[in-house]
């Protein structure tokens, strides 16, 4: 039995010391497997140490090299100190004990006597996991209680303090720092005569200004970076600043002192409404953005966002690229796209991509690849529900012999009968429905030919196609648009046309079939 010991510890106190949490928990693992030396037990010399990752989350270096060794056989148990250094959710847990069954290694727990290769030890395994979830919900419940208190009382809960205020440690609070407050009233000022964040962004770039920089409780200094609009928002909006604590929708008086007043807080945020930010997403709600997801500034590797803009009664649609928004569109050369010109073009390349034979002919070997899968699925369904139906009809005559032979009551044998048979041509219904969609595959051409002319057929629908079919056809078919000052590269997916000419085939030939019906 190669046996290999997980230790975990949620805290990184003491991790430095000679013998620390990780080292009693091994040894007392090494104990327990040199007593079992008689059956064959052997603790591997590999160490799958876990200091300072909490048992709440699966994401731990350790614990990820141990289930990879798991899946490739080099291990055939895991032992453990107790259950809650694996795992302390119990959904989590049932996803490891999953995969170890599924591999065959056992789990066993020093101080708890948990062994999964019985019955016995799972049993207490899944009732010892829900007493740990409980505890853990529990200890969720009193933290989250105890913020929200102390937040009705206007303290600071912790955290990276907000520019213009440093942490008082030894009293846990909120204190203004004077040259950055100055920052803080210049930004609010600035609003209300430039009414715009690209504008303040600009001038604090001249300045040289950037975020808040702050040393954390172990020393680690986190220096401040360069501003963008994500920033300024989130500062304009944190109530803070005006002398207040925010805890869910409600708000309460803070402990700290007020940086600005609050009638600049209310004229900011009277601008910030009349620009219209909620109105803004509403519209962009409504209007199609068909390459949203998949376009590129090819200079600045950054997503391109829809962005709007409004002369007189029209609404005119852009594609930003996303560096450019955030920080400023001189460090960009592509900046914007007009939004209907470029999905023009795509959708004309991808319209002469439909009619290149190279493209034909290799989709119309994919889509011969995707039927043979499909009739390889639909063969293994049709033999499964075969032997249901088997099953089912087995079960009608033991049950007919049984109560021939006993002296139950007719009508529970009715019953049980009435049951079985509607089971049982339910399943003939299934098996019906299968055998017509494997014949169905098994007959249908799917030649060039054939791709090419479904092909041409969504050509000439294109246009008539609702934008929400047109995005999910694009996005079946591209994978990346790259977008440069001289050019557009388009990335089509591997199999895209083999998919999209595969939904194609059947629905016309269902269209066939059912108008040929009376």
């Amino acid at each position: 039995m190669r046996c290999a010991i997980y230790t975990r510890k949620s805290t990184d106190e003491n991790l430095d010391s000679d013998f620390n949490s990780l080292d009693a928990q091994r040894e007392s693992a090494e104990n327990f497997i040199r007593s079992q030396v008689l059956e064959g037990w052997v603790a591997l010399p590999d160490r799958y140490d876990d200091g300072a990752y909490s048992g709440a989350t699966l994401v731990r270096p350790a614990l990820k090299k141990l289930m990879e060794d798991v899946e490739q056989g080099k291990i055939d148990a895991i032992v453990i100190y107790k259950l809650d250094r694996l795992s302390r959710s119990l959904l989590d847990f049932a996803k490891l004990i999953e995969t170890l069954e599924k591999h065959e290694v056992t789990l066993v727990s020093v101080t708890q006597s948990i062994n999964t290769k019985d019955s016995s030890g799972r049993l207490l395994l899944n009732i010892l996991l829900s007493y740990a979830q409980f505890e853990r919900e529990v200890i969720t419940e009193r933290i989250r209680d105890k913020v929200a208190a102390s937040k009705r009382r206007g303290k600071w809960m912790g955290g990276v303090p907000p520019l213009g205020y440093d942490i008082d440690r030894p009293n846990k609070r909120l204190v203004v720092n004077p040259d950055e407050a100055v920052m803080v009233r210049y930004i609010f000022r600035r609003f209300l005569v430039l009414r715009s964040a690209v504008g303040i962004l600009k001038e604090l770039k001249e300045k040289g200004w950037r975020t808040k920089s702050w040393t954390t409780v172990k020393g680690h200094r986190r220096e401040g970076r360069p501003w963008n609009k994500s920033h300024i928002y989130r500062l304009l909006n944190n109530q803070l600043y005006i002398g207040q604590v925010k805890h869910k929708d409600q708000t309460y008086s803070g402990e700290h002192e007020a940086v600005i007043e609050k009638k600049l807080w209310d004229e900011v945020h009277a601008i910030m409404g009349e620009n219209g930010k909620s109105r803004g997403n509403k519209s962009r709600s409504k209007t199609p953005a068909l390459l949203s997801g998949l376009i590129r500034c090819g200079h600045c590797d950054a997503a391109m966002g829809m962005t709007f803009t409004r002369k007189g009664s029209r609404t005119y649609r852009y594609y930003l690229c996303g560096k450019a928004g955030k920080h400023s569109y001189e460090d960009c050369p592509v900046k914007t796209l007009p939004a209907a010109e470029i999905e023009e073009t795509i959708i004309d390349q991808l319209r002469t991509v439909f009619r290149s034979p190279e493209l034909v002919a290799a989709t119309a070997k994919n889509v011969s690849e995707l039927e043979k899968r499909e009739v390889e699925k639909l063969e293994q369904e049709l033999q499964d529900t075969r032997q249901q139906l088997q099953v089912l009809r087995a079960s009608a005559t033991r049950l007919l012999q049984t109560g021939a032979e006993s002296d139950q009551p007719i009508a529970f044998i009715q019953d049980e009968l009435s049951q079985l048979d509607e089971e049982t041509q339910a399943t003939e219904r299934q098996l019906h429905m299968i055998e017509a969609e494997l014949n169905f595959h098994r007959d249908k051409p799917s030649g060039v030919s054939e791709v090419l002319s479904e092909l041409t057929v969504l050509d000439n629908l294109w246009d008539q196609l609702f934008p929400p079919e047109q995005e999910r056809i694009i996005r079946l078919l591209i994978e990346k648009i790259m977008v440069y000052t001289d050019r557009i590269e388009v990335i089509l997916r591997g199999e895209g046309l083999s998919t999209v000419t595969s939904e194609l085939q059947p629905d016309e030939e269902e269209g066939d079939r059912h108008h040929a019906q009376p």
